[in-house]
């Protein structure tokens, strides 16, 4: 998974979350309609998509393309009760799209039901207590903590923007290893969440935004911002009671250049 994602460039990224939300131009929809049919990885990209779309988008009334429905039925003959609920389940489609309902049929048949993290999902981690002290700040520097997840190293804030680390939690998403780390300036907290794995898809309606050669989302969050970005390609989120403008000076902070981006 992490090797296609890897090679896909920001445009075939776009093409994957407008084809999930029904916006992708005619032009260009049979090409990706292929490809994800003849792609596992890419089917499961989407199908990530689309559970962020569909935490937020109702059911309308339109049909699904009968030759996207064709291309699911075929490759799901082996399983042919889920042929048969599929047929029950996908005449109309949402505000999504017919091409987003069609492509989550796809998901369910091919991988047996939804697969990976959202964003949405790994930002939910903030609300949960700490479950453990906070990590220590590693070496002279006062840049680091002394945790990462597969080598992203979590920042130490307190020197150079007053924000302390006072606890960590670890959780799992859907089999991959979700970290926490909270921090505290006065009576404000905020949550530094990093998620193992490829990169997840970039959250639909998000605030795009780049800072020093990171791109960074912006989206809502129980009534206040969350700030997501990728570092060596893992999924990093910072979300809590400070700005937008706060937030994304604190995610992109890099120590005098000892955070690797």
């Amino acid at each position: 998974m992490s090797d296609v994602i890897s090679q896909l460039s920001e445009q075939e990224l776009a093409d994957l979350s407008a084809l999930a939300d029904g916006t992708l131009p005619a032009e260009r929809r049979a090409a990706v309609e292929a490809r994800v049919a003849a792609s596992p990885e890419l089917r499961e990209l989407v199908e990530r998509q689309l559970r962020s779309l569909a935490a937020t988008q109702a059911l309308a009334s339109e049909e699904v393309p009968e030759s996207l429905r064709a291309t699911v039925e075929s490759r799901a003959r082996p399983r042919d009760h889920r042929r048969d609920r599929a047929r029950r389940l996908v005449p109309r489609v949402g505000l999504a799209g017919a091409l987003a309902a069609g492509v989550a049929v796809a998901a369910v048949l091919l991988t047996g039901g939804p697969v990976g993290p959202t964003v949405a999902e790994a930002a939910q981690l903030a609300d949960r207590p700490a479950s453990g002290p906070a990590p220590s700040p590693l070496g002279e520097s006062g840049t680091r903590l002394d945790l990462d997840v597969e080598g992203v190293v979590f920042p130490d804030l307190a020197r150079a923007f007053g924000w302390q680390a006072v606890g960590v939690r670890r959780d799992e998403l859907d089999g991959r290893q979700a970290v926490t780390v909270f921090y505290e300036k006065g009576a404000r907290r905020i949550a530094y969440v990093i998620v193992s794995g490829p990169g997840l898809p970039r959250p639909p309606g998000a605030r795009e935004g780049v800072y020093g050669g990171v791109t960074f989302h912006t989206l809502p969050a129980d009534g206040g911002l969350a700030v997501t970005w990728r570092r060596d390609g893992l999924t990093c989120i910072l979300i809590g009671d400070a700005s937008r403008d706060e937030l994304i000076t604190l995610a992109s902070w890099r120590g005098g250049g000892t955070l690797r981006y």
